[in-house]
């Protein structure tokens, strides 16, 4: 959080300031810091733009809605009446030039579009003269321009790619905007291929899980507030069944104190707490995962869990599937296109899911799962 209200500072003293994009796996908080980022950004009366990037759905889709009502919150300020006027112009323009490529993009204008002005149909350059237009609107108003994706990763890389480019020239000019994103550990290399100078312009703090004395203190600060203690072998269990993921620690808590008929909580409480727990991710947290595979892509998770918690050499997955690497690197590929797994280096898979090995073990027992 630090090194945000630092950019914000700067954005709002005319500054440039970098970008930020938090990466992880599922369920270590990315979600929540985002939104404790955008809480105070707009307590401090910036323009801020959300959104949750879904698998399909195309940047311009995703952004459109949201600066228009910036636009038609700016076009109130007297200030910044007749730039935001432009910016509605300008999106006019985006939009006609880009409904028919972008078939999600459904947007309504606000107004006629100025020839010229973000209608050029080639993405690079229409999207840096739409933001431009929104960020004048923005300064104009004593504020700024800032944009909050969630799951980034989904994002095409030739999308990802004009956005660098509007941040870029954006910064350049030293107009008042940045990115706060969050991805899957993937969004890195994405970034990196989508333009080199990605790294230059963003920073990437890691998001994982918490070590056993901040999983501790997160578990026992609000019990003790109600008057509820934790066993230390009630503490020590909870730890190593959740390995410190932030999600799985809250479940687990909600759980123990759901069932715990007395303080202080007890390893037996942990342990009854524990099955209801698990039963309540596999409905909900995993399930929902697994249901969007087809048959080959449980199967190759189902070999991975086979090997352990990983991250697995994909030959070494192969070779538990009796298969060669290359014929298993379509459905390797759609794995990490569905954020269901990524290549921490050359060759390597792991889950982006923790737990998730477990859970494959759970939902498909056995041996029968080899079979084609």
């Amino acid at each position: 959080m630090g090194q945000a209200r630092i950019a914000l500072k700067r954005i709002k003293n005319g500054l440039n300031a970098q970008s930020m994009l938090l990466v992880g796996l599922r369920g270590v908080g990315k979600t929540v810091l985002l939104g404790k980022i955008r809480s105070e950004a707009q307590s401090a009366d910036y323009q801020c733009i959300s959104a949750e990037a879904p698998e399909k759905r195309s940047l311009p889709a995703l952004l459109a809605p949201e600066l228009r009502l910036a636009l038609l919150r700016l076009s109130s300020t007297d200030r910044a009446k007749d730039h935001a006027k432009r910016g509605l112009r300008a999106l006019a323009g985006f939009i006609r030039a880009f409904r028919i490529k972008y078939g999600d993009l459904e947007v309504t204008a606000d107004a006629e579009p100025e020839v010229g002005l973000a209608d050029a149909g080639d993405l690079d350059h229409d999207l840096f003269a739409l933001l431009e237009a929104c960020c004048t609107a923005a300064r104009n108003a004593g504020s700024g321009l800032l944009l909050f994706i969630d799951e980034l990763q989904y994002v095409a890389e030739d999308q990802l790619a004009a956005l660098i480019v509007a941040l870029h020239r954006c910064t350049q000019q030293q107009l008042p905007l940045a990115l706060f994103g969050a991805g899957l550990p993937q969004l890195r290399g994405q970034m990196g291929r989508a333009k080199s100078y990605a790294e230059r312009l963003f920073s990437f703090p890691t998001v994982g899980p918490l070590d056993s004395e901040q999983a501790r203190i997160a578990l026992v600060t609000p019990a003790r507030e109600e008057g509820v203690e934790f066993e230390a072998a009630s503490l020590d269990s909870i730890w190593n069944q959740t390995q410190g993921y932030p999600y799985f620690l809250q479940e687990w808590g909600k759980h123990t104190w759901d069932l715990a008929e007395r303080s202080p909580i007890t390893p037996d409480d942990v342990e009854r707490a524990s099955r209801a727990t698990l039963g309540s991710l596999d409905e909900g947290f995993f399930r929902v995962r697994f249901d969007r595979l087809t048959p080959a892509e449980r199967r190759y998770l189902r070999a991975m869990a086979d090997l352990g918690a990983g991250p697995h050499r994909s030959g070494d997955v192969a070779v538990n599937l009796k298969r060669k690497v290359q014929s298993l690197a379509p459905t390797r590929a759609h794995l990490i296109e569905k954020g269901m797994i990524w290549s921490p280096s050359h060759g390597d898979t792991a889950f982006t899911v923790p737990l998730f090995d477990h859970y494959m073990k759970r939902i498909m027992p056995g041996a029968a799962w080899r079979e084609e």
